[in-house]
């Protein structure tokens, strides 16, 4: 009987001591939007149309330089959910098998997703929507799941949005690309079918999910149950928009009207490589002057709604009493060129198209003199996944094959004047590019033969007009990036080696 007892004392104590030590871990919150670019609210000095994500900049830190590693949907987030760069784990399209890597890659086979690094350390992982590649459209409307890796989750939620079977106004705007699900288009909704909306639907069930993580654990309950509901969480809630075709209700539309529009002026010079040009307007798209406005109001529209689903998650913490115990992250998986040297989407190497919004928000008097700051330092998506572990407090258990580096010093206002050299990015049709605080060097194939680099100072030539790779006052300039081009390809495609 006594030992029955003691038994019983010790189980109940170890019982507490998992409640003590899982509740000071911090609960994350992952919020990812499709195909945006910088020029929004937190980013902009004029204009400001997302509030919500302004009012979470101003609660941590914004980074200005963030880079994607790949601007496609597919490599980019398998990428960033990895820690490793497209070239190491293999994933360089839109597959559906992100985690297939671990399968060819011996230092991987057990490398676990962020997702899954905090699951097997007894966090709650909920993933709602599109987190890794799926069809939009083109699979969201049957609830498809898309690429995922379901090892990663304790719970999975896929959105059956009716997108464009919507009850709404659709219009074409590129006549020469009538393919679904990469043509420009505009659907006007009225406002009354705004909850009937993927990324609508999507936050409505991360609330769901929230309120199930604040509710009240019922009298009686077993300690199974408590254990369970005590347990911090990672929710990765993936927004869908600002995928095309671009679909808002008629109030996100009135604000932003295509004659107000201002096209982006640019300059191509006749040395910028063929392969660089392959989205402009005239070879794919075929817009005249108004579609290309409706197109750019439409997007800007598409903003303000998806923004309005981040207040509403950021509500909600607030008022389940959860935002002082939970990290939010908002970032995109690349940016999105709209007219910007004539080009337009992504899968280009300009700025506009691998540049991508980064902000993180972690409460706490430790953490009070990064809250509303700016960090201009070279920074990469990769960097996402070192920095959530070393804020969740496993430093020490990071997978040694990371290729990322921790931002949690930044966020806690220990500001060094660079922490990285460079950002590395690849893409189709064989490019890559390598982002220095004053410089992009961007290859198009194997070799350097002048013709297919190019070469932007962004001191002097921030949009990326003037190509100077023929400048013979570069020359030193482009040796230098050249040698670091060749040496961060090479690491990259070495693969990640595990830490002795």
């Amino acid at each position: 009987m006594k030992k029955s007892c003691l038994l019983s004392l010790l189980l109940l104590f170890l019982v507490h001591l998992n409640f003590g030590q899982n509740s000071a871990k911090p609960n994350i919150l992952l919020i990812i939007s499709d195909d945006l670019n910088t020029k929004i609210g937190p980013y902009m000095d004029v204009d400001h149309y997302t509030p919500n994500l302004d009012r979470l900049a101003a609660e941590g830190v914004r980074f200005s330089r963030a880079y994607s590693q790949f601007p496609l949907c597919g490599p980019s987030r398998a990428s960033l959910m990895s820690g490793l760069y497209p070239e190491s784990n293999g994933i360089i399209s839109n597959i559906d098998q992100p985690g297939s890597y671990r399968k060819e890659t011996a230092a991987l086979a057990n490398h676990p997703s962020i997702a899954g690094f905090f699951r097997e350390r007894g966090y709650f992982t909920a993933r709602v929507s599109k987190i890794y590649h799926m069809g939009v459209p083109g699979g969201i409307e049957r609830g498809e799941p898309g690429g995922d890796e379901p090892d990663s989750w304790d719970y999975a939620y896929n959105v059956m949005g009716p997108e464009t079977m919507s009850h709404g106004s659709m219009e074409l705007l590129s006549p020469k690309n009538n393919h679904y699900g990469s043509n420009f288009a505009q659907m006007v909704l009225a406002d009354s079918l705004a909850e009937t909306q993927t990324d609508y639907l999507a936050a409505s069930q991360a609330i769901a999910i929230l309120e199930n993580r604040a509710g009240l654990i019922p009298e009686g309950a077993t300690n199974k149950q408590r254990i369970k509901r005590d347990e911090p969480f990672f929710l990765a809630v993936g927004f869908v928009r600002l995928h095309v075709p671009f679909i808002a209700p008629k109030s996100s539309f009135a604000r932003h009207r295509p004659e107000q529009v201002i096209l982006p002026s640019y300059v191509v010079g006749d040395n910028v490589p063929a392969q660089a040009l392959t989205r402009q307007n005239e070879k794919i798209w075929g817009m005249d002057e108004l579609q290309q406005k409706k197109t750019i109001a439409a997007y800007m529209a598409s903003v303000r709604f998806m923004d309005q689903q981040v207040g509403r998650l950021l509500d909600a913490l607030d008022r389940l009493n959860l935002r002082e115990e939970t990290i939010v992250v908002f970032i995109s998986d690349h940016g999105y060129n709209l007219g910007e040297h004539g080009s337009w989407s992504k899968t280009s190497l300009w700025e506009g198209s691998v540049a991508a919004p980064l902000i993180i928000s972690v409460p706490g008097k430790d953490f009070d003199g990064a809250f509303g700051s700016t960090y201009s330092g070279i920074t990469e998506l990769i960097d996402l996944y070192p920095t959530l572990v070393e804020l969740g407090g496993f430093a020490e258990q990071q997978p040694g094959v990371i290729q990322g580096q921790s931002l949690a010093g930044i966020l806690q206002g220990k500001r060094p004047q660079m922490r990285k050299e460079y950002a590395y990015s690849i893409t189709v049709r064989g490019g890559a590019t390598v982002r220095t605080s004053e410089w992009r060097y961007t290859r198009w194939g194997e070799e350097a033969e002048g013709t297919n680099e190019e070469l932007y100072h962004h001191v002097t030539d921030p949009e990326e007009h003037i190509n100077l790779v023929d400048n013979p006052e570069m020359q030193q300039d482009l040796t230098s990036l050249r040698r670091l081009f060749e040496a961060v390809r090479t690491d990259a495609r070495s693969g990640p080696k595990p830490l002795p």
